[in-house]
């Protein structure tokens, strides 16, 4: 006989700690897998994910909402972009990796390079009481301005040199058919320069936005392969972040701006923007998990996790204490005949139980009914004088032999036992 144990835990309750694990465990191998481990994004930093007065993700929505594809890159792999890249390098940074990025991209895809201007800080924890409430995550103040000094160190294709002054409050920036007042009076400007062609100027002819010349007006051969031959991607280089921060994002002159100036960066065939934070300390490494959350392999990983769920579900099923049982195989001799007899049933040789069934017979009807040889005849004769009955173990041997598949068999066998009982009464 078999009995259950009783277990301590409830069904529902050990389902329902499977599943929040399991979930966890799925949620923690994706934003493990996708780099998004924690909100540093927002740091304060002049870059596409940050809402600070120097950030830039306010750019980000008003091109998302005027049309475009702008999306934010945290791999080097962005940097082979066919689509319009945005770079905001910091204001400490080396001019050899930039030089390469543009060297990089000059037959690749158009390139926009947003120079960094003010020096922030991020709000302290312990604010007043009176204005705690208003100060969010991410928020800056300005500690000053200046102009980097890594521009002046590029490439000769590309050298320029920003400087950062005050200009008097009534001047107004012009450029790409509208015009229009900048936030503050601490404004980033370029002098004149022959690689560049202005596009938003400022007081006195002052470059607030510059175009390359390289990559402009360059007819494309059809007739020769060679690379200059075929027409460069355009640089620009916005040297006032106001024009394109959250900061400027303030006043709809310079949004209109901003749209305009990007429609004059992608020619109007373009519409995936591309906004870089690796340069400014953000990017992710890809590693075999995030490979296993992208295509193609995404695939292979969502039938894993199916596969684990019917396992988890089928192991639930079963979940408590097994049912203890005895012993498969008992001691004795009735144990060792039912377990021969079952083998003889699955192996379906039950016909080959006959002839030594009848053998049996004869010995045991010989000495219930005291006679010395057991064949048929003698077997007949003496339970004719015993029962009155002619023939009666020859006839029904004689069906035992004649049996043909397991009922007949066991009705024939089951006549001749009987034969036994008759004697013994």
């Amino acid at each position: 006989m078999s009995t259950r144990i009783e277990s301590g835990f409830d069904r529902r309750t050990m389902l329902a700690v499977v599943l929040f694990g399991f979930f966890a465990f799925l949620a923690m191998l994706y934003f493990i897998g996708a780099g998004d481990t924690g909100d540093r994004s927002n740091n304060g930093s002049a870059h596409a994910a940050s809402k600070g007065l120097n950030g830039y993700a306010g750019l980000v929505e008003l091109l998302k909402k005027d049309g475009f594809e702008a999306s934010l890159s945290r791999s080097p792999s962005g940097f082979d972009t066919p689509n319009l890249l945005v770079i905001t390098p910091p204001t400490f940074f080396e001019p050899e990796d930039l030089n390469q990025i543009l060297d990089d991209r000059e037959y690749v895809g158009p390139t926009l390079v947003i120079l960094p201007k003010w020096q922030v800080s991020l709000f302290p924890d312990d604010l007043p009481e009176e204005i705690e409430d208003e100060v969010k995550k991410g928020w800056v103040r300005i500690i000053g301005a200046n102009a980097p000094d890594w521009p002046e160190e590029l490439a000769e294709t590309y050298r320029f040199t920003p400087a950062v002054s005050r200009q008097p409050a009534d001047q107004t920036w012009q450029g790409l058919g509208a015009s229009g007042e900048l936030p503050d009076a601490l404004v980033a400007t370029s002098g004149p320069n022959e690689n560049y062609r202005t596009l938003v100027s400022y007081a006195d002819g002052l470059g607030l936005a510059l175009s390359l010349l390289a990559g402009e007006n360059i007819e494309a051969s059809n007739e020769d392969d060679d690379l200059e031959n075929w027409p460069r991607e355009r640089v620009i280089f916005v040297v006032e972040p106001d024009l394109l921060n959250n900061y400027g994002m303030s006043d709809a002159a310079r949004a209109d701006l901003a749209l305009a100036l990007f429609e004059d960066a992608t020619d109007g065939r373009i519409f995936d923007i591309t906004f870089d934070l690796t340069l400014n300390g953000l990017g992710a490494t890809t590693n075999l998990l995030t490979l296993a959350f992208r295509p193609p392999f995404l695939a292979a990983t969502l039938c894993l996790l199916f596969a684990m769920l019917i396992i988890g579900w089928r192991a639930f099923k079963r979940f408590g204490p097994p049912t203890a049982s005895g012993q498969a195989i008992a001691f004795g001799k009735n144990r060792l005949v039912s377990n021969g007899a079952d083998l003889i049933v699955r192996g379906r040789r039950l016909n080959l139980l006959a002839a030594p069934f009848a053998a049996i017979s004869r010995r045991r009807l010989a000495q219930a009914l005291g006679i010395k040889r057991d064949d048929a005849d003698s077997l007949d004769a003496a339970l004719d004088k015993r029962l009155g009955v002619a023939r009666l173990f020859s006839t029904r041997e004689a069906e035992l032999a004649r049996a043909s598949n397991s009922k007949e068999i066991i009705r024939a066998a089951t006549a001749l036992k009987e034969l036994e009982g008759l004697v013994s009464k």
